[in-house]
């Protein structure tokens, strides 16, 4: 192999690809919602909605769980005993329950806004 000048030398770099550059007019989602345009309003009515709609089913199942206590206290009006215990304990691991999942619900949301949001 004959010695070759050095400009005419050429040198292969690999490595991983960098990302692109975006263009100007291309926002990021969390600059959307930062400047408040209506795209990032869009995404934050968005996570708004999901949040409401796990607050009403949460609210939902409490309302069934709940509302039909009173019939069924007026069905045995002797009992009171009865009524302390299931207001009293009866109640506490169902409401510990949907106050979990709730929780858990609206924290996934979050996250997958955020997952949405990061542009990975």
């Amino acid at each position: 192999m004959p010695n070759q000048d050095p400009a005419q030398r050429r040198v292969v770099v690999t490595g991983p690809p960098r990302r692109a550059r975006r263009s100007p007019g291309h926002h990021r989602p969390r600059t959307e919602i930062d400047e408040q345009t209506t795209l990032g309003h869009t995404y934050v009515r968005s996570l708004m909605r999901t949040q409401l709609r796990a607050a009403l089913t949460a609210l939902a199942v409490l309302g069934l769980l709940v509302g039909p206590l009173p019939l069924l206290f007026a069905a045995a009006p002797g009992a009171r005993r009865l009524e302390w215990a299931v207001l009293g304990f009866g109640l506490y691991l169902p409401l510990v329950l949907i106050a979990r999942w709730y929780v858990r619900r609206a924290e996934r949301n979050e996250r997958d806004l955020v997952r949405l949001v990061e542009d990975r």
